[in-house]
């Protein structure tokens, strides 16, 4: 994902700093955005560099997180662990397409940890008033007690919402 910078139009950071944008429980907070898996250290590095207190790092920044194998999950499992046993508030933008398999990690079980599902749906603004949007299951009565229906009008509450052009203050990390 291509992100413009002051520095110049890229898709090859790694480490960049701002404020968490999107309304999470982390809203406001100064963050370290990471992008892929990186070594523990690297990522400490980075956090050193920044000139103010990070309390917040956000794991799988620019749709990285793609794990497909038991030690790409491993590793993601490890770097973030890491970071939420050393008191950290840690996110991880997991797809949609990750979430059944998710639930084979433990991140879900420390209370630091924000899990975010992402679920891309294009052209949101032309579905008309009536759309819904169903929580289902992987089939009927197999993991969840039943399914969850909500308008998509209603979800898409001006509060919720996180324009574009609030994702251009990020400062890159050399």
């Amino acid at each position: 994902m291509k992100r413009n910078y002051s520095t110049g139009t890229t898709d090859a950071v790694i480490f960049f700093t701002g404020k968490e944008v999107e309304k999470t429980p982390a809203y406001g907070l100064d963050t370290l955005f990471v992008t892929g898996v990186q070594p523990i250290d690297d990522v400490k590095q980075a956090l050193a560099k920044t000139t103010y207190e990070i309390n917040h790092i956000f794991f799988g920044a620019n749709h990285s997180f793609n794990p497909n194998t038991k030690d790409e999950w491993d590793q993601w499992d490890q770097l973030i662990m890491h970071f939420l046993e050393n008191g950290y508030l840690c996110s991880l933008d997991i797809p949609i397409t990750k979430a059944e398999d998710f639930h084979e990690s433990s991140l879900c079980s420390y209370s630091f940890f924000i899990p975010q599902v992402r679920i891309s749906l294009p052209y949101m603004q032309l579905w008309n008033y009536n759309t819904m949007i169903k929580f289902d299951d992987k089939g009927f009565d197999k993991t969840n007690p039943g399914v969850w229906c909500h308008s998509l009008h209603d979800l898409k509450d001006r509060k919720k919402f996180t324009s574009w052009h609030e994702y251009k203050n990020d400062k890159i990390i050399k």
